[in-house]
C-alpha cells in the first residue's frame, strides 16, 4: 500500500519544493511557523496554476483555539464554498465545544458546504477531550481523514494514541503530523502503522534585506523579523524516499 506524503506549506516557493521532492498533495496554509491559518486565496491560485498535485487548504479563521463565534463559523463556511468552488482537492478544519467536545452539529452544517473535497479533520482533533470518540463521530459525519500528532507536541511522542487511532480507523485515513523528519520516520511509522504522514520540511535562511531597523518587531518575540521559513525540497526528498523503499519496510 503506497504511503501518502503530505506537506504543509504557506508559499508559492515552499509548493514548488514540496511538489519537486515527491509530495502527494499540499497542505496549505498562512502562518505556518505559528500554527497555520486560512490562506490567501490568491496564493492558492497561483500554486494550482503551476502545481498538478491535489491542495487540501487549511481552514482557521484566526490563531488560538477552535471555539469558534456564530461570525467565524460564518467565515468558514464561506471559505468551505469559496475553495470548493476555486478547485481545492480537500480542506482540513475543526470546530470545538467549549467543554472540548466536537461540535457536531456545526461540522455537520460544513460538510453540506464541501461537495466532493475530501474533509479532514484538523489539530482541533489534538485539543478534544475524548479523542476516541471524537474520530469516530467525525467519521459518523462523513469526514475522509484525521489530522494528528497524538495530542502530544509532536508524532514521536504521541505515537501511543496514533496507533490507537490507526487500529480502531477502519476506512478513514490517520495522518499523523508534528516533527516528523527523514531522522525519525521510520520509527514513528513502525509503532503507529500509520500510512500518511504530514511535515514540514522547514528551513530558515536570513532576509534578503541589507537595510535592519533593529529593536523593531511585528511578529511575536520569539520569532525574528529578519529571519524567513521555507521549505527544504532535499528533507522532503529524502522522506519520500524512506516512504518508497522497496519491500516497504514500514510496516
Amino acid at each position: 500500500m503506497k504511503k501518502i506524503l503530505e506537506v504543509f506549506v504557506d508559499s508559492v516557493e515552499s509548493a514548488y519544493a514540496a511538489s519537486q521532492g515527491g509530495a502527494d498533495r499540499l497542505s496549505l496554509c498562512s502562518n505556518m511557523i505559528l500554527g497555520g491559518t486560512t490562506p490567501d486565496i490568491n496564493v492558492f491560485y497561483e500554486i494550482r496554476n503551476h502545481i498538478d498535485i491535489p491542495i487540501h487548504v487549511l481552514l482557521r479563521p484566526r490563531l488560538g483555539d477552535f471555539c469558534y463565534t456564530n461570525t467565524e463559523f460564518a467565515i468558514l463556511k464561506n471559505d468551505v464554498a469559496m475553495f470548493r468552488d476555486a478547485g481545492a482537492e480537500g480542506v482540513q478544519v475543526g470546530i470545538l465545544n467549549a467543554d472540548g467536545t466536537l461540535d457536531v452539529p456545526r461540522m455537520d452544517e460544513l460538510m453540506t458546504y464541501m461537495g466532493p473535497m475530501h474533509a479532514t479533520l484538523n489539530r482541533a482533533f489534538d485539543f478534544c477531550c475524548n479523542p476516541l470518540e471524537t474520530m469516530d463521530q467525525a467519521r459518523m459525519i462523513g469526514m475522509n481523514a484525521l489530522l494528528t500528532s497524538g495530542q502530544q507536541s509532536s508524532a514521536y511522542d504521541g505515537r501511543s494514541l496514533i496507533a490507537q487511532l490507526a487500529l480502531r480507523a477502519e476506512d478513514m485515513e490517520i495522518i499523523a503530523c508534528g516533527g516528523i523528519t527523514s531522522q525519525n520516520l521510520e520509527f514513528v511509522a513502525r509503532i503507529t502503522g500509520a500510512k500518511a504522514f504530514c511535515m514540514s520540511g522547514k528551513k530558515a535562511r536570513e532576509s534578503a534585506m541589507h537595510y535592519r531597523k533593529m529593536g523593531l518587531s511585528m511578529e511575536l518575540p520569539a520569532q525574528k523579523e529578519y529571519t524567513i521559513w521555507y521549505t527544504d525540497v532535499n528533507e522532503v526528498a529524502r522522506v519520500r524516499a524512506i516512504l518508497d523503499r522497496e519491500g516497504d519496510p514500514l510496516i
